[in-house]
């Protein structure tokens, strides 16, 4: 019950994001042929906008082009006095699966870093958009909801998670490290639950997402046509009525016993030490008289080391840091990543687990004693002296903690 309770007000207290002012109509087709201007599609209603991502087939996955179309929706929003609310959501089963790691991996490839450099900058600005918005945004978690789709989500005002949503940061199970904010928002879970996440990979359902505070609100997916319509009839910008308005329409739910919430002593046991190395001796000592602890070492054993100390690192840093710092220092480690200057984990990992599906990367380096504190460091280095960092408009758009 203490426990619960703590979580409880900590939901309370982690709107991420502050006060919300009023913001430019830009109306768009719902049903333009143009690929694409269909990839982010508009509903409009007098006082509202919804941002709708569309492309189904990808699970929604993220590109430059859909960055650059919601900073440029989301700013003519803003500074438009007659809409007060600003939702995003996605078609099909999934919100948004995260970044269209197939193509950058192509890109990669085919040597094409600026552009893969561009997609970084696009997304993680419109992020930074996103969680300094002056007005109320809700973001609708119908469905998968991972890596980058957590990004431009979480940040906003309300997240409405339902019982179809699985949220999970699983970079490193392709030799990445959890981005797109997400070295901000995980930090900021209850104990060290956003180690175990970023660590694992491992996947929450919406009742977990409510109980640990990624989302505000929680209802039955059968709902969202209603939440939606009473939503884009309010006449406010006022964050207040419209939480009162999810609040009408949530359902209360709690985590089921398989949780790993309720074994949140144990995740702060294990998981609170400075290294990756004595957190597996940490599981290995309560592997014997606890199963959750064994299979949590074999998820561990089936990332990317250099991946693992990688995001270790990120975790502890961004919960010192603001979302910008965070977001400044998320894109150096990102185009540490797809440079393969340190290692090829990325392309590896995407290799194995999407292109050829063969499940059985090759991890350079192989075991986390082959790992140096100096490739650790050249992750959070810039590529190099004349690489310009993530400008970001901090001096526009007041920073939070």
């Amino acid at each position: 019950m203490q426990s619960s309770t703590l979580v409880r007000r900590w939901i309370r207290s982690a709107r991420f994001f502050p006060n919300s002012r009023s913001l430019s109509s830009h109306h768009s087709n719902p049903h333009k042929v143009d690929d694409l201007d269909g990839q982010v599609l508009v509903e409009g209603k007098a006082h509202s906008r919804t941002a709708i991502l569309n492309r189904p087939s990808s699970l929604n996955a993220l590109n430059t082009n859909i960055g650059a179309r919601l900073l440029n929706f989301y700013q003519a929003w803003e500074n438009d006095p007659d809409i007060g609310l600003v939702m995003l959501k996605g078609r099909g089963r999934a919100f948004c699966a995260g970044g269209d790691i197939v193509s950058l991996y192509h890109l990669i490839n085919q040597g094409k870093i600026e552009e893969c450099k561009e997609f970084f900058g696009t997304l993680y600005t419109f992020i930074y958009l996103l969680g300094t918005y002056l007005k109320p945004h809700v973001a609708i978690l119908d469905g998968i909801t991972m890596g980058g789709g957590a990004g431009v989500s979480i940040p906003g005002t309300f997240r409405v998670a339902t019982n179809k949503t699985v949220f999970a940061t699983p970079e490193t199970l392709i030799g990445f490290h959890p981005d797109a904010g997400a070295s901000f928002y995980l930090s900021h879970l209850p104990g060290y639950l956003g180690e175990y996440l970023a660590l694992t990979g491992d996947k929450l359902v919406g009742a977990e997402m409510i109980a640990c505070g990624l989302a505000t609100h929680y209802t039955h997916s059968e709902k969202l046509p209603q939440i939606e319509e009473q939503l884009g009839n309010l006449v406010t910008d006022d964050p207040s009525i419209i939480e009162t308005s999810l609040e009408q329409c949530g359902d209360l739910v709690y985590p089921d016993k398989t949780s790993v919430l309720p074994r949140i002593e144990t995740v702060d046991k294990c998981f609170s030490h400075d290294t990756v190395e004595e957190i597996f001796d940490a599981l290995k000592c309560e592997a014997s008289k606890d199963e959750w602890c064994s299979s949590t070492l074999k998820k561990l054993e089936a990332t990317a080391p250099l991946s693992l100390k990688v995001s270790l690192r990120s975790i502890r840093e961004g919960r010192f840091q603001t979302l910008d710092q965070c977001l400044i220092r998320e894109y150096r480690m990102s185009l540490q990543g797809i440079s393969k200057q340190i290692s090829g984990d990325f392309c590896e990992g995407v290799r194995a687990r999407v292109v050829d599906k063969d499940f059985a990367p090759k991890w350079d380096p192989p075991s986390l004693e082959h790992v140096s504190e100096d490739m650790v460091d050249c992750y959070f280095s810039r590529l190099s002296e004349s690489e310009p960092e993530l400008e970001l408009p901090t001096k526009q758009r007041e920073a939070f903690t």
